[in-house]
């Protein structure tokens, strides 16, 4: 069995968040939302990032993604034609552009033609169950509906890592199904994919490695199972 080839590496990183100053506040306070973090994210593998609400996996989903840049440390693509999606609600959108106008500039963003996604729309649009809202501004959906987009447009794009972001969950149950069955296939595939979640059992039936993730820092990291494990224990302690 080969070694695991390393396709994104975090060396100490770290991103702080400088709240602006108001008429009613006039101290200024910084806050780390992630600190001192090391971490490989190999190709191929099904990465699991684990942790209470608040504890920093959405902002780091962000670094990933390119959207925020660390104020300490760096980030190192071992592959510079690597391209990442974050799926996540509203993310990449633009209000004033349609559904479909965004779906070909987030795909040309991510590396493909605009011919290629103008040849895609069709599918996209089928898929995410949008109808004649496809062709309206995005300033006008609701939460779920940009989740069937953003979902959907990442299918076709089909990039190098997928990055999964827990509030998928958005939707009705009809869609749910598609985007779960959808988000199988991808695990079964050999496309890197990084799944956030709060929820251990989510994590230990379909990732094999996982990053229990807390206040900014990494307390553990192993096996999905083991690190699942690690993580109710210390929650029914009352350790995190």
């Amino acid at each position: 069995m080969s070694d695991p080839v390393p396709l994104i590496s975090l060396h100490d990183l770290g991103l702080c968040y400088h709240p602006r100053r108001t008429l009613f506040s006039k101290i200024d306070k910084t806050f780390w939302a992630l600190r001192g973090l090391n971490l490989t994210i190999y190709e191929g593998e099904k990465l699991g990032i684990i942790g209470r609400n608040g504890c920093g996996k959405s902002t780091l989903m962000r670094v990933l993604a390119g959207i925020y840049a660390p104020d300490e440390g760096r980030i190192v693509f071992h592959r510079p034609d690597c391209h990442v999606e974050l799926l996540s609600i509203g993310v990449g959108f633009e209000g004033n552009l349609s559904g479909a106008e965004n779906a070909v500039l987030n795909g040309m963003l991510m590396g493909k033609s605009r011919r290629h996604m103008r040849a895609r729309l069709a599918t996209i649009k089928d898929f995410s169950g949008l109808g004649d809202f496809f062709d309206w501004p995005v300033s006008t959906y609701s939460s779920g509906m940009m989740t069937r987009l953003g979902f959907s447009t990442a299918m076709e794009v089909d990039p190098d890592v997928l990055l999964i972001d827990e509030v998928l969950g958005v939707g009705d149950a009809e869609f749910l199904a598609k985007s779960e069955a959808a988000v199988q296939a991808k695990f079964q595939s050999d496309r890197t994919v990084v799944l956030i979640s709060h929820d251990p059992g989510i994590i230990t039936a379909i990732c094999n490695r996982a990053v229990w993730l807390d206040r900014g820092k990494i307390l553990a990291t192993g096996t999905a199972q083991e690190v699942s494990e690690y993580y109710r224990s210390k929650q029914n302690l009352g350790v995190a």
